[in-house]
């Protein structure tokens, strides 16, 4: 399969950062046990805590720096760092710079709104 970045229209997800879908069978059709998105947080921005019950995420920072915070830990994260986030663990991401976040995201099984709960601030 192959699809084309330019083609897929981006949305807010639950956790409020603006996805474009790269590849996920509910957009681009047939079965598959994965998705993979481009997150993008705006300069100053951040995501809600959040954790999925049931997918397991990979991030992949192309773009920017920002600091992570993952199941009770803060650290910061740039561009080539890779963070796996198991399911169940609450998760955010705030870009502190003066460029936006831009993460390639992950999951298994595909992203669904249904999955993820937000969490409130720690």
């Amino acid at each position: 399969m192959h699809t084309r970045h330019t083609d897929s229209i981006p949305y807010r997800t639950k956790d409020g950062s603006l996805i474009r879908e790269l590849l996920h069978p509910a957009v681009h059709g047939g079965p598959s046990r994965m998705s993979l998105a481009e997150a993008t947080v705006p300069r100053g921005g951040r995501t809600f805590p959040h954790r999925h019950r049931h997918s397991e995420e990979i991030y992949h920072v192309l773009r920017g720096t920002g600091t992570m915070q993952l199941d009770g830990r803060t650290f910061a994260v740039a561009a080539g760092d890779t963070v796996r986030i198991l399911p169940g663990l609450i998760h955010a991401l705030c870009c502190d710079a003066n460029e936006e976040l831009v993460v390639l995201c992950c999951c298994t099984p595909p992203y669904s709104h249904d999955d993820t709960d937000l969490h409130g601030e720690d």
